[in-house]
């Protein structure tokens, strides 16, 4: 098993919940989702981002407009819609359940190698 690619395909399951997450806070532009996301060691590049962006879009999670620029070309930025604020907040209470689930499963687990360690000590 390689440990870098299951640590990737980890981040990568929770992209689109996090994208989510920062275009419902309000009005947002691509490069500052990518400095957000790769601030929060999420790895991401335009590439993943860009069409991802586009499948939530057309499935009429989140819309966009275009605003001019005065150091450019116009930018588009990016809003939640009501259909995705509903996904997001569906996604919000299975996140919940799910790391209360693992975060269960993992403390027994820490808790019972510190005990062996203490065992061995």
């Amino acid at each position: 098993m390689d440990l870098e690619n299951t640590q990737i395909q980890m981040r990568k399951g929770v992209l689109e919940f996090c994208i989510l997450s920062i275009i419902s806070r309000g009005e947002v532009y691509a490069s500052d989702m990518l400095a957000e996301l790769t601030q929060a060691k999420i790895m991401v590049v335009e590439g993943t981002l860009y069409p991802l962006l586009t499948r939530l879009r057309k499935a009429g999670l989140v819309d966009y407009k275009w605003v001019e620029s005065t150091s450019g070309p116009p930018r588009k930025y990016y809003t939640i819609t009501l259909q995705g604020q509903e996904f997001l907040n569906a996604l919000m209470r299975t996140w919940v359940e799910l790391t209360n689930s693992t975060n269960q499963i993992v403390m027994k687990t820490i808790d019972n190698q510190h005990n062996h360690n203490e065992n061995l000590a």
